[in-house]
């Protein structure tokens, strides 16, 4: 099979507009869904950081959620948020059920549901490229830097919680958000356009790291819509992510909500040649092979 099938938009598995094809779509059922499962979200946070205030002090949620993008250099911080955000997922699957609006995997995939040997083949490519590039930019531009912070901890913020936090938010723009807009417009360009607007500015970025932001939202949205499903973008958000984790545990790299013009450019620059890579790679070889012939 080749890749490039999925560049040929098949309306029974369009991605963007699938949730008109289930039985008893109502255009008020995602709404509902989504209120519900930030609900959830915000009921089990609030567990979360009682057990947490026990634990570490009140000292510790203070700065979690007073520092923002800011306070996310340290690893418990790191670990806190990444989970919390990840609660969304069993939100989502809750309120789906509640609702009884669709299938929880219709979320992930108008293939069939998550495909997580898809998720993995994609992450190789671009966590090569993204350490690679921030490499090269922290050495033109020089180091953001902090504190050198190797261990276990930090190792569990790579490999666990920033996975979960980057899928998390998969779900909750490239899923649930932009299939939302999908249906309504039945517009697919329009609905990663919007989702990609309201993905930055749920960031709280400066006005330079709104329009990367925007970017990015625009690469993960695009990927999502091409291949019908969450785990390429999911994949792509988590190797930016992981790549950033990574320069702040060695110390070269401090996250802030404020990130200045000239590394802006670079990552905008940088995610548009990815794009085109990872687009170029999927029509012309079968590295994403396991997405069906159908799709």
């Amino acid at each position: 099979m080749n890749f490039s099938k999925l560049f040929e938009k098949n309306e029974e598995t369009e991605f963007t507009t699938f949730p008109r094809t289930f039985e008893g779509y109502a255009w008020y059922k995602p709404i509902i869904v989504f209120i519900l499962a930030s609900i959830i979200m915000f009921v089990v946070g609030v567990l979360m950081s009682l057990v947490t205030s026990l634990v570490f002090g009140l000292d510790f949620l203070k700065f979690v959620f007073g520092g923002g993008i800011d306070g996310l250099n340290s690893a418990m911080p790191i670990i806190f948020s990444d989970l919390l955000i990840f609660m969304f997922v069993p939100g989502l699957y809750l309120a789906s059920k509640i609702v009884n609006d669709r299938p929880f995997s219709s979320y992930a995939s108008s293939r069939g549901g998550w495909n997580f040997k898809l998720y993995l083949k994609a992450l190789i490519i671009p966590v090569i490229l993204f350490v690679i590039f921030q490499y090269i930019d922290l050495t033109i531009n020089g180091a953001n830097a902090g504190t050198s912070q190797v261990s276990i901890l930090f190792l569990i913020v790579l490999f666990i919680t920033i996975p979960l936090q980057s899928i998390a938010e998969e779900f909750m723009f490239r899923g649930i958000l932009m299939q939302t807009l999908g249906s309504w417009f039945k517009i697919p360009i329009l609905a990663v356009i919007i989702q990609a607007i309201i993905f930055a500015l749920a960031h709280g970025y400066n006005s330079f790291g709104f329009v990367e932001m925007i970017v990015s939202g625009l690469v993960f949205g695009f990927f999502a819509w091409k291949t019908n499903g969450i785990e390429v973008s999911s994949a792509l958000h988590t190797a930016n992510n992981f790549c950033v984790g990574f320069f702040v545990m060695l110390g070269l790299y401090t996250s802030t909500s404020s990130p200045q013009l000239n590394s802006v450019l670079s990552v905008i620059v940088f995610e548009i040649l990815l794009c085109i890579l990872m687009h170029y790679l999927g029509k012309k070889t079968d590295w994403f092979g396991e997405i069906p012939e159908n799709s």
